[in-house]
């Protein structure tokens, strides 16, 4: 069996460390070859030093000499690359067969699309590649013959639960044959049963208090709005060639079962787990094969109920703008991302309330031209992408 070497673009968050855990428990099948870190240099100094990388990524200079002088001295340093060039060329390098794509925003696009036109297998965790430039990405998939396989375990396990098809990660350009509906299951966040009138006063620290996963603190907030499965809606249309009418969200709040497929005959097929995103990456890492994450047995006699209710519209006002977008086009997801990573940026540095965020998306929305043509290149949504997120920044100081 080749060893196949790997890329984990965002190795020091909380899913890069996860991949690297899980590669590391199969050392006769994985081998790490790169790793990426916009920041905590030592921590990325750390991990590099552990799994034996040989080549890292880091944004600039002094990220360069910080690493170096974070490196444990006796043993060869692996090669420094720098900027975001660097970073795609990485992911696009004749040595990687596999990339984790883990950077957090907008700013992981262009490596991810650089992984998948070069062929790779490509493990998409990064919700902005099919948001933002879902279009441009499934084409790239398709022309290049990458694989792609979704980590969120929401679109992993709608993947699991697909019909049995060698094509599933080659980007298909129509839903599966006897799929009805796909069915998002989400947490409902920390203020699911929170009075309405009590969000005003939120902080960021209650915001990213997440009731069952450990995530990131951009991405805590976008739970609690429900912005991020509306993203997941968006990725899901994208992933799976589904309209938007047959995508539906439900809020599990016990996050055991992570998303479902109804299929044509009226048979629901669910993946349930733990909380834990070593599965999703294992999957992703080992398909078509199961591999061990180490996670640990699901014990389901323990648990004793399985909730899920419909979204409160009034409470996440969020979910219904990402609707809106998708069905508005590709330039209208591209202002939606945009404007709610400016607004959740000035939220959690203390510059507008929590209740604001969804506002200034609304508002960003309604001043951007939304019906434009589709952005036929990447340089066309990074372009619009920088239009939004001025317009959001606008508004936010307006709103301070």
């Amino acid at each position: 069996m080749k060893v196949q070497n790997v890329c984990v673009l965002g190795a020091t968050g909380s899913i890069g460390v996860s991949t690297l855990d899980v590669v590391a428990r199969h050392p006769d099948r994985f081998s790490v070859y790169a790793i990426s870190a916009y920041s905590r240099i030592d921590r990325l100094a750390e991990l590099a030093c552990t799994h034996n990388a040989r080549v890292v990524v880091v944004p600039d200079a002094t990220a360069a000499q910080d690493f170096a002088g974070f490196w444990p001295g006796g043993r060869p340093m692996p090669e420094i690359r720098v900027g975001a060039e660097a970073l795609a060329l990485t992911a696009a390098d004749g040595e990687v067969d596999t990339v984790m794509a883990a950077i957090v925003g907008t700013a992981g696009l262009p490596a991810a699309l650089a992984a998948a036109q070069a062929g790779k297998r490509v493990l998409l965790a990064n919700k902005e590649a099919l948001v933002a430039a879902g279009g441009l990405f499934m084409q790239a998939v398709r022309e290049n013959g990458a694989e792609l396989l979704p980590i969120d375990s929401e679109h992993n396990a709608i993947f699991q639960c697909l019909p049995e098809d060698n094509e599933r990660a080659r980007a298909p350009v129509q839903p599966a044959k006897g799929v009805r509906r796909l069915l998002l299951t989400a947490s409902g966040g920390p203020f699911r049963t929170t009075a309405l009138e009590a969000l005003h006063d939120v902080t960021p620290e209650q915001a990213c208090a997440h009731p069952n996963w450990s995530m990131g603190r951009k991405i805590s907030v976008d739970s609690a709005t429900m912005l991020n499965k509306g993203l997941e809606v968006i990725e899901a249309h994208w992933l799976f060639s589904m309209d938007a009418d047959r995508i539906q969200v439900l809020i599990h709040p016990q996050s055991l079962v992570h998303s479902m497929v109804e299929y044509e005959d009226g048979s629901i097929l669910a993946q349930l787990g733990q909380p834990d995103m070593r599965t999703p990456i294992a999957y992703g890492l080992g398909f078509p094969e199961r591999i061990k994450s180490g996670v640990g047995l699901f014990e389901l006699a323990r648990m004793r109920q399985l909730d899920s209710e419909p979204p409160e519209a009034g409470r996440f006002p969020c979910l219904s703008l990402a609707y809106e977008a998708l069905r508005s086009g590709q330039t209208s997801c591209i202002n939606l991302n945009a404007a709610n990573e400016v607004a959740v940026d000035r939220f959690l540095a203390g510059g507008i309330r929590y209740t604001e965020i969804p506002r200034i998306i609304g508002e960003c929305l309604e001043r951007l031209d939304s019906t434009s043509s589709v952005p036929n290149t990447l340089e066309d949504v990074l372009e619009q992408d920088r239009h939004a997120r001025a317009i959001a920044a606008e508004l936010c100081l307006m709103r301070a």
